[in-house]
């Protein structure tokens, strides 16, 4: 009989690792830079996750006390260069351990994070992503995002990405 390692999904803790959580991102997001593509995730430091963090609110999954997941939800940042952002909540961040990918954990950090934020009143979620990065496009699609415009990151990141919404 195999053992079948359970999750649980939380909100960040004040006791959660930030060193740890910015080891489980960077590890989320290696395959992208293999790729040349430079997510944040592909290079933030401890600092970047706080402020990140910051940003909004912090949710993460947990297996045996590991962290294996994670996700950002933000409220709308009315100072945002993405017009998006400025009046809709968004999520960000959105990281799951290779080891623990296509096991559903993504899809149900990404539920959390909507329901947060339509517990705080949100009508529609926004996301961005690369637009090389067409399997994670698709995925968002199949979520229920639609691509809705295009941003510019750079110096942070090194390609276009994509604005996506998703109404509630």
């Amino acid at each position: 009989m195999s053992h079948r390692l359970e999750f649980h999904i939380r909100s960040l803790q004040p006791s959660d690792s930030i060193a740890e959580l910015t080891a489980l991102i960077r590890s989320a997001y290696a395959p992208h830079a293999e790729k040349g593509l430079r997510f944040v995730g592909t290079y933030q430091d401890d600092d970047i996750t706080t402020q990140r963090l910051a940003a909004g609110h912090g949710i993460v999954s947990v297996c045996e006390q590991r962290l294996v997941g994670t996700v950002v939800v933000r409220p709308p940042q009315p100072t945002s260069s993405a017009a998006l952002y400025r009046d809709t909540w968004s999520i960000g961040q959105l990281a799951v351990l290779p080891a623990w990918k296509g096991r559903g954990l993504g899809r149900a950090l990404q539920d959390a994070a909507v329901d947060f934020a339509r517990r705080h009143g949100a009508t529609a979620v926004g996301l961005d992503t690369a637009a090389p990065a067409t399997a994670l496009i698709s995925l968002y699609e199949r979520w229920g995002y639609r691509v809705v415009g295009t941003a510019d990151w750079r110096p942070h990141t090194n390609y276009d990405s994509v604005l996506m919404l998703r109404r509630l």
